[in-house]
């Protein structure tokens, strides 16, 4: 089974977004944080959480960029665990109990989404808001064909 983890080529995440996911933590798309946005909600560092971020599942914060990695069931279940905590605390949710399917649910989604992905694959995400809701997309870039000239800005330091 695979899921994804935050990767970072540098720190801009920690710019942009309100709270940055921990490089290695493993990331779900996390779009629920989003189904009752508006427009009006778009502004600032929540519109680029909404616009790009993963959601890394210990800190709650969020990640450009995430890398398809293997993962055990037993870390699966307690990730499950996690979310459902999460839904609980942040999104009212009546227990853990109530939340655990939607949690392993989400799971779910993310392991099919990285399943057909060799290790190592990269992958972004890229929200925009619909009539019909949220649409989310996704990109995935081989690990062979990465390299870091595709993320970093490079420049000359100023003499």
């Amino acid at each position: 089974m695979k899921l994804a983890r935050a990767i970072h080529f540098d720190e801009s995440d920690l710019r942009v977004f309100a709270v940055p996911a921990r490089t290695g933590e493993w990331c779900v798309s996390g779009g629920f944080e989003f189904s009752n946005w508006g427009e009006a909600d778009l502004a600032g560092k929540a519109r680029q959480a909404f616009a790009n971020g993963w959601f890394g599942l210990e800190t709650g914060g969020r990640v450009t960029f995430v890398a398809v990695t293997r993962i055990e069931p037993a870390e699966m279940d307690r990730l499950a665990d996690l979310l459902a905590a999460h839904f609980v605390t942040y999104y009212g949710a009546p227990s853990a109990r109530a939340a655990r399917p939607v949690a392993e649910e989400e799971l779910r989604y993310m392991a099919e989404l990285c399943a057909d992905h060799d290790d190592n694959t990269l992958l972004t995400v890229a929200r925009a808001l619909t009539e019909a809701g949220v649409r989310e997309s996704y990109r995935s870039i081989e690990a062979p064909s990465a390299s870091l000239d595709q993320f970093a800005l490079h420049g000359t330091p100023d003499p």
